[in-house]
């Protein structure tokens, strides 16, 4: 049986009826409420401080740490205001609680940039704790694969690149070009070193840069740009761009070539959706990832975390329903696109002049 606890003092009448709604909610729906935070606790509900919003410190990555805090203020730009605190309490997701004159709104933000609310109505509590725990329990009991193993064997005939890299350098310029990455969140400005390793370890993210590209080596192998590069400079192998091999269920981790004499940036955390699709498409030559949307595209219907098990089952398994799994769309809710196609070019003549910058979000 999964558990969850609560840290954190609320420090208001509505927090603390919020968190015996949701103590109730998750105890219904099977959860064990632990008064602490045992080692294999799945769920933990960290209240902030509005002044010093301190991180829950993790000992396993499977644990699932959502952030809660309340503001009596409406700020001008929410989404500004409510992103620092996830990342300031090294949060898989936030909920910020907003109190208007006329009604309460909580936003739930996750690392992606994804940002939707739900509003509290006092005569429906039932149905929205309901809401509430299925925004929620599909993420917080999803799989992480954000490990990575590294093997310095590499053919030396592949250290510096191939024909394919050099395709994925001008494509990364193109879909530079194309203006749709979101600016970089300067988390380093709110985190110390301490914090900034937490971050990657519990992540796997090697900073906040959005979207990714890869291309099919062979029938097993594949290229891919690594965590938080520069996508308009894809060059250094084992740096800008890694050789994935293939997935370790033993110790949930993709499996990585590089060259002997580097020291290397980590995998993106969708190398495991990347490989699920290659694997079963032979067809499949190359797949983009952006932070854009487009019309009249299938989705999927939960925005399970970037880098997890069920997110990568479910886009493949949207791919595979497709009328042309090896050149198919789909929407990451309230997170952006995945792209198959059979090169790189391709993918860009197909989307050119469709993609629609701004994410939709919805609860």
């Amino acid at each position: 049986m999964n558990q969850f606890t609560v840290t954190g003092e609320p420090k208001s009448p509505f927090i603390t009826w919020f968190i015996d709604g949701l103590k109730k909610k998750f105890s219904q729906e099977g959860y064990a409420y632990s008064k602490e935070a045992v080692d294999n606790i799945r769920v933990v509900f960290n209240i902030l401080d509005e002044e010093k919003p301190r991180p829950f410190r993790r000992k396993a990555q499977a644990t699932f740490v959502v952030s809660i805090i309340e503001k009596n203020s409406v700020p001008d730009n929410t989404f500004e205001s409510a992103y620092p605190y996830l990342i300031r309490s090294l949060s898989n997701h936030l909920m910020y609680i907003l109190h208007h004159p006329d009604k309460t709104e909580i936003y739930f933000v996750t690392p992606e940039q994804g940002f939707y609310k739900i509003i509290y109505e006092p005569d429906a509590e039932e149905s929205f704790f309901q809401n509430v725990y299925e925004r929620l329990e599909p993420i917080a009991s999803s799989q992480l694969v954000i490990n990575n193993n590294f093997h310095d064997n590499l053919q030396k005939n592949l250290w510096n690149g191939n024909q394919k890299t050099k395709k994925m350098y001008t494509s990364g310029k193109r879909l530079d070009a194309m203006n749709l990455l979101p600016a970089p969140f300067p988390i380093d400005n709110y985190l110390t070193s301490r914090d900034m390793r937490q971050l990657k370890k519990l992540y796997g993210i090697g900073g906040l840069s959005y979207g990714n590209l890869s291309h099919r080596e062979d029938e097993n192998n594949f290229w891919m740009s690594a965590s938080g590069v520069n996508k308009a400079n894809l060059q250094v192998v084992g740096k800008d761009l890694l050789y994935i091999t293939g997935f370790n269920s033993e110790n949930n981790a993709m499996e990585i070539s590089i060259p002997s004499n580097i020291s290397p940036r980590r995998a993106s955390v969708d190398a495991i959706e990347h490989w699920m699709i290659y694997r079963e498409h032979e067809n499949v030559g190359a797949i983009v990832h952006i932070h854009a949307w487009m019309d009249g595209i299938k989705a999927t219907e939960i925005n399970y975390p970037c880098g997890t098990i069920q997110l990568a089952e479910t886009v493949a398994e949207l791919i595979r329903k497709s009328e042309d799994p090896s050149r198919a769309i789909i929407g990451l809710k309230n997170h952006g696109l995945t792209i198959t196609g059979r090169d790189l070019d391709d993918i860009f003549e197909r989307i050119e002049g469709r993609v629609i910058s701004q994410v939709p979000m919805s609860s």
